[in-house]
This record gives C-alpha cells, structure tokens and sequence, in this order.
C-alpha cells in the first residue's frame, strides 16, 4: 500500500535532456509522484527525463491532460500479452478509434502527417504519430541511444526505430478527445521540425 501522504510530497529529479545515452537505472526509493523542473526543452527530453523514473519493466507513455483515456490501458496491457508485443500503440485510425474536438484543420494535417510517414517509412502501423503506448522498458533502453528527435517527430522516430530493430508492435483502437483548457502547440515550426525528422527517417532507415 501507498501512503497517501506521499502523495502530497513529491520528489524533484535533475534534468537529463540527453537522448543518446542509455536510460540510467531506476532510483532506488520510489516515490508515487515526480516533478522535473524545466523550461521549453521539447517533448522528447521531457520523455528522457521521465522514463529513468520508471521502476516497473514495463511503461506506459500518455498526454497527463486525459486526452488519452486510461480506460484504454487495460486494452493496451491484454494485447502485449496475448501477442508478446514489445510495444502496443493507441490508434486513432482503425475500426473502433476517433477524435473528437478536432477542427478540419488539425484533422487534415494529422491524416496527411500519418499518410506521408506512411508513404514513406512503411512501418506497418496505422498512426504512427500518435504518443499513447505501451512499451517494455528494454526496448526503449535499446532504442534510445538511436534517437536524435527532440520534438513532436520523437514519437514517429521512436516507433520506427522499434521496427527497425526487429520489435514486435501492436495496435489497439483508442478515441482521443482534444484538450478542454489550453491551445495545441502545434504551428508551422512543428511541422516543418516533422517534415525534417520524417526525410531523415527515410534517409536513415
């Protein structure tokens, strides 16, 4: 059991923005809340800060605002056990999957993001942009040293280097619903980061 007044107090852990280096071991107290101090760094060193902390041999990686539902993780945990996936990936794009909140423009420029990668990459799965997955935490200790991405593109690049290295990935239908308070951060500079990411993917895979 957890006590609940730990809750309350939560650790500061020291930033770690390098992306290729292996995943230093877990820390030796757990503690059930983390909070990592930092700026504007981008979504893969918040990632590499994060997953160190990590103490089970398998993580689970989600937007904290619930647009990804937890209701979908047992989903997510059945089908790496009934496969012996090395990673299973929400998608919003098979039977059973949706977003809700979504105005055509955002819709638009995430279909044709999926549609080029998919051109492109051939990586067998259906949304290779979207971030709520489920991995076996020696798999991203393989692949981590591989990854150069920074931004929104990291999660492309770390389900294309899984399948580069042989991984076995699933997909389970999620429904992803847009956040309630705040704005998107994704503008031009985000899209032309993936553009750059997504050709070095090909030149590179």
């Amino acid at each position: 059991m957890i006590d609940k007044q730990s809750y309350k107090q939560p650790f500061n852990h020291p930033i770690n923005t390098s992306l290729n280096s292996p995943l230093p071991p877990p820390p030796s107290t757990p503690s059930p809340i983390g909070l990592i101090p930092q700026g504007k760094l981008g979504l893969g060193s918040a990632y590499i800060s994060g997953l160190p902390l990590c103490l089970a041999p398998h993580i689970i990686i989600m937007d904290a605002d619930l647009s990804h539902h937890p209701k979908f993780i047992p989903s997510m945990i059945s089908r790496m056990s009934s496969t012996a996936a090395d990673v299973v990936t929400g998608t919003r794009y098979r039977s059973g999957g949706g977003v809700y909140g979504w105005g055509f423009y955002r819709k638009l420029t995430s279909r044709t993001a999926n549609f080029l990668a998919d051109a492109m990459l051939r990586p067998g799965i259906s949304d290779l942009t979207g971030s709520f997955r489920l991995y076996r935490r020696e798999v991203l200790e393989r692949v981590f040293p591989r990854v150069v991405s920074k931004g929104y593109v990291f999660q492309m690049e770390i389900a294309v280097r899984c399948i580069d290295e042989g991984y076995k990935v699933e997909e389970v239908p999620i429904t992803f619903v847009d956040r309630i308070y705040g704005e998107s951060k994704l503008g031009a500079g985000e899209i032309v980061a993936y553009l750059k990411g997504l050709v070095g993917l090909w030149l590179t895979t």
